[in-house]
């Protein structure tokens, strides 16, 4: 049996085969322009493992590769901290630390998402994205108002687009302004389809994706946009086998450091999905906006460490009674608070 490491790249694949006795059978870089050779070069090499980290572009690689592995294992990029923290670095010595650790068994894996799961989130993703910049044409819209002292809450109200018609702006000003509005009208008619497409997607989800999807839609202030993130960016909850483990996977578990007895707390680490933590952090708001139960918890916290940090707190508990839910499939009680 052979071990091969890959070092992945956008044009070129530096590959390192060894054996059993972690010898280097032989080393060579490949164009990811050239699949068919890829392709040759693995046949040549069957039987055979392969690990490769899980960068943003590795599943065209995977697939390409995995009819003739034996086994075909993602690498953590972050727990392989002795290719990170090398002093002496290059693709050739990369791929060489990857073989060799998949020789030895040692290779921190990584998840990998179902051809469902990476759909989700490719449409969650756009979604928000289409979203962000409505938020950002809108501010930019509401700035040129602001110089000229007209700026209004009701700006993208019918009544608010015929006042910004009439309103006397210098020419450049109204330039832009017929821009933004183009622009604003053109990520609104997005958003529709955005949402209309995400729907569809979710007509078409699996029984346990639709008990999901009841069982976080029984908790006050969630949405589908709440509940399409949160599933697009978990995957399977059966991979988090702990609650602990699900506060360190969306980077809200606090940071610690410790020496000679002494330990000072640091704040949240911040891995994992950003986009995962900062619906869980308006969802909290809005929980703690809406609901008495979670106002009180936010309240007595507050008063010993801070507003920031309460409301990171409440996400954490938010977060973690979500975990729970979906393992056991009970909606939502206040007891679980």
């Amino acid at each position: 049996m052979n071990f091969v490491g890959v070092d992945l790249h956008k044009k070129t694949i530096m590959v390192c085969v060894v054996d059993k006795d972690r010898k280097v059978i032989c080393r060579r870089r490949l164009a990811c322009a050239e699949p068919d050779e890829i392709r040759r070069f693995f046949a040549a090499q069957v039987p055979f493992q392969v690990v490769v980290e899980a960068t943003a572009s590795y599943e065209w690689f995977v697939q390409l590769v995995e009819p003739l592995a034996a086994r075909v294992v993602l690498a953590h990029p972050k727990k392989l901290r002795i290719i990170a923290e090398s002093t002496r670095k290059s693709d050739k010595i990369d791929a060489t630390v990857l073989a060799e650790f998949l020789a030895l068994d040692m290779i921190p894996p990584a998840y990998r998402p179902t051809p469902r799961q990476r759909a989700h989130r490719v449409l969650v993703r756009q979604r928000v994205y289409v979203q962000r910049r409505i938020t950002a044409i809108k501010n930019k819209l509401r700035r040129i108002a602001a110089n000229y002292n007209a700026d209004r809450e009701d700006l993208f109200t019918a009544v608010g687009q015929s006042y910004l018609e009439q309103l006397k702006i210098s020419a450049a000003d109204r330039f832009a302004v017929e821009q933004l509005l183009a622009e604003w009208r053109l990520y609104r008619q997005q958003l529709v389809a955005a949402d209309k497409q995400l729907r569809n997607f979710a007509r078409e989800a699996p029984v346990a994706e639709q008990e999901a999807r009841a069982v976080l839609d029984t908790i006050p202030t969630v949405g589908p946009v709440t509940i399409d993130v949160v599933l697009s960016e978990l995957g399977d909850v059966r991979r988090l086998r702990s609650l602990k483990k699900a506060t360190a996977f969306a980077g809200l578990a606090p940071g610690c450091r410790e020496s000679a007895g002494k330990a000072k707390q640091l704040g949240i680490t911040k891995q994992g999905s950003r986009l995962l933590r900062w619906i869980l952090i308006e969802t909290a708001w809005r929980l703690v906006g809406k609901t008495r139960h979670w106002n009180w918890m936010y309240g007595k916290l507050k008063k010993r460490c801070g507003a920031k940090k309460s409301i990171v707190a409440v996400a954490r508990r938010l977060w973690c009674m979500m975990v729970s839910m979906l393992r056991t499939g009970e909606p939502y009680r206040l007891a679980h608070a």
